[in-house]
């Protein structure tokens, strides 16, 4: 039988942070979908209800914690498929830097947007 590989380290805090992160995204999906998909149609939502969504508190730190959460379990998840491919060396650390700042750079832009959102800039 061929051995399991994986380069998460089943002890470290990024596998840890993989999985709590799995989790928050599944719970703050479900509540978009009944929110935006049930109580109201799709039909429904417009710019100004969105701007009103997003000027609650609880709304918007929801939504700027699902930003982070997602971007860093997709460039986690991304960093880690290509590691377990065998990538190493040079290309690791150029690979998970590029990854680095592409996620720094999606959260800084997804919070820009999201305080426009609220009307705070």
């Amino acid at each position: 039988m061929a051995e399991h590989y994986s380069s998460f380290d089943r002890s470290g805090r990024r596998w840890l942070l993989q999985r709590l992160t799995a989790v928050f995204l599944i719970g703050t999906l479900a509540f978009h979908f009944f929110l935006l998909h049930f109580v109201n149609h799709a039909s429904e939502i417009r710019f100004a209800g969105t701007q009103a969504r997003m000027d609650e508190v609880g709304y918007f730190s929801m939504m700027v914690l699902f930003l982070v959460a997602a971007t860093f379990h997709g460039v986690n998840g991304v960093y880690n498929a290509l590691v377990n491919m065998g990538l190493d060396g040079t290309q690791k650390r150029v690979v998970g830097g590029v990854l680095a700042l592409s996620g720094v750079l999606l959260i800084g832009q997804g919070i820009r947007v999201a305080l426009a959102m609220a009307g705070v800039i």
